[in-house]
């Protein structure tokens, strides 16, 4: 078996496929889950959801910036994942990760996000990644948690959805305390 710094146990992180715009296209249906990890857009059509992947596909990173597909090592998409914000000078970062409703819980998306922090710390020479997540995202909040990431601040009232604003907060790991989860 080849060792491939992409996978893990569960998941391998891949770049998107213009082929994965049917999974994306049901996954925006899902309002809840949209206001969850982002917020509710206006309805695309499949056109524009291809279209979209098809970009995505030929897009690639910019800088270390960079949106991937998550999938199962059977091969079945089951989300994605993205960092933003990459400064390699100051060596910090941001991720997202979403998952499709219907593979929540599962342990994707701790995999997805420690493949990425292995990634990211041992090859890149980053020392620390944020994550923000919106107060009302219980799974979120508990995923950073799990994951040995500290509640560093509280931004009040960024966030506006069904009709009120809500608090986001700042998650951060550093490389030092990467380390100590891997031991």
């Amino acid at each position: 078996m080849i060792n491939n710094i992409w996978s893990g146990k569960k998941v391998r992180l891949r770049a998107i496929l213009p082929t994965d715009w049917a999974k994306f296209h049901h996954n925006d249906f899902d309002s809840e889950s949209a206001r969850l990890s982002d917020v509710i857009y206006f309805p695309r059509s499949e056109e524009g959801t291809k279209t979209w992947a098809e970009h995505q596909a030929a897009q690639g990173p910019n800088g270390d910036n960079i949106m991937l597909a998550i999938e199962t090592n059977d091969g079945e998409l089951v989300g994605s994942i993205s960092t933003r914000s990459c400064d390699p000078r100051h060596g910090t970062f941001k991720y997202g990760v979403a998952v499709f409703r219907e593979h929540w819980r599962k342990g994707y998306a701790s995999e997805a996000v420690m493949i990425v922090l292995r990634y990211y710390f041992d090859e890149l020479r980053y020392q620390k990644v944020n994550a923000h997540v919106y107060a009302f995202n219980d799974g979120s909040t508990a995923l950073q948690e799990r994951l040995g990431f500290v509640q560093e601040g509280r931004l009040r009232n960024m966030i506006f959805t069904k009709g009120q604003h809500f608090d986001e907060f700042v998650y951060g790991l550093t490389k030092s305390e990467y380390e100590q989860l891997k031991k």
